[in-house]
């Protein structure tokens, strides 16, 4: 996958501020306020900075959390896992691997086969009602 870098006038003309503010500045939306959250359609959500395709809705799933959850991204190398050690806690800390976008944290605590919930923000993420990965 080619990385896209663009320069910071680049991605704020490019995205809305709240969208900056999650995706360049690892900033996260309140519980229960993303429009992803509820959502129970079929389709494939992509990162909202670049386009690259993140997770599939067969993997969303309602962790009570507030956020929109998956239990794994749609291939191995679409997200990259940093450790977070911000705001006094231990994390890891889910990024684009494309564009390095701050999508969220992934936790152990989801259900299935992974035990994993990726828990993102609904801003770094967009929608493509009945698409499917590639």
């Amino acid at each position: 996958m080619e990385k896209l870098n663009l320069t910071d006038a680049e991605w704020r003309a490019r995205l809305s501020p709240e969208q900056y503010h999650i995706l360049r500045e690892g900033g996260t939306e309140r519980a229960f306020t993303g429009k992803y959250n509820a959502n129970k359609a079929e389709g494939l959500y992509l990162c909202a900075g670049c386009g690259a395709e993140l997770f599939e809705s067969d993997e969303k799933y309602d962790s009570g959390s507030g956020w929109p959850s998956f239990t794994a991204p749609v291939d191995g190398d679409a997200v990259e896992e940093l450790r977070d050690t911000s705001h006094g806690m231990v994390r890891t800390e889910v990024r684009c691997a494309r564009c390095g976008g701050h999508l969220g944290h992934v936790f152990p605590d989801g259900p299935g086969v992974t035990g994993l919930r990726y828990c993102m923000n609904s801003a770094s993420l967009d929608f493509k009602p009945g698409e499917a990965a590639e």
